[in-house]
Order: structure tokens, then sequence, then C-alpha cells
């Protein structure tokens, strides 16, 4: 048996470390999971720094957590589009396999038509020179039957 692949299994067994990378920071990012422990952490952070007894190492307004959000994103939206890209890539090559395989089926189907349509008017040709051999049968015998020899 043939070991046929469908192009994502080819496209995913050739994908850099890079690609990989961006494709599980981008389906990380977009989980639950993910906003979960942000938020928990956000909150952790917000609360230690307004309640914290000793040492406020970010104090109201919180810059430094603005600024590791900042960071976060600029390094989270390249990632995310480069995943995007790839998507879009995946899909367009799908959209052209299921275009092809629409128009393959089409001719296929056009063929069939074709070849029943001469199917059916062999049958028709066969009917009609059964009636027309009946007919003739029929008129032969009343000629025959009112001509006695």
């Amino acid at each position: 048996m043939a070991n046929h692949k469908n192009w994502h299994a080819k496209q995913i067994e050739t994908r850099s470390f890079g690609s990989r990378l961006a494709d599980s920071v981008a389906s990380g990012m977009g989980s639950w999971r993910f906003i979960i422990f942000q938020t928990i952490l956000v909150i952790l952070w917000m609360g230690l720094n307004i309640v914290g007894f000793m040492y406020h190492w970010d104090v109201y307004p919180f810059i430094l957590l603005n600024l590791l959000f900042s960071t976060q994103a600029a390094y989270a939206a390249p990632i995310i589009m480069m995943a995007q890209n790839r998507q879009n890539d995946r899909d367009r090559h799908h959209a052209e396999a299921d275009y092809q395989t629409n128009l393959e089926a089409k001719r296929e189907i056009e063929a069939l038509a074709i070849m029943l349509k001469t199917i059916e008017v062999e049958k028709l040709d066969k009917i009609i020179k059964m009636l027309e051999e009946e007919k003739l049968a029929k008129t032969s015998y009343k000629v025959a039957s009112c001509h006695p020899e």
C-alpha cells in the first residue's frame, strides 16, 4: 500500500524550528489556559505591589507591568501573523485541491451523462425497431388472414 501524504502532513514535516515555535506560541496565546494564567499573574502582581509589606517593585500605575505587556504584544503580534500566514497558505492549497476535485467530478458526471444518453438512445432505437417489426408482423398477419391461399 502506497503511503500517500496530503499537503498538510508534508507541510508539517518540512516546517522549520521557527515555524513550529510560532505555531505553538500562537496556539498557546490563543487559549483559555493562557488568558486565565495571565489574569492570575496580573492580579498577583497588582495585589503584591499594592499590599506589599516590605518592598514595592512596581508601584501604582504599574509602569513595569505595562512595559511587560507592551513587550509581550510586540513579540506576539508578528509571531501570530506568521502562524496566520501559514494557515492562509494551507487554506489556499486546500481550496485549490477542492476546486480540482470538483472539476474532476464535473468531468466524470458529464461523461456519465453522455454515456447514459447514449444507452437511452440505443434502447429507444431498439424499442422503435421492435415496435416496427411487431407492426409489420401484424400487418402481414392481417394480410395473410384476409387472403387465405
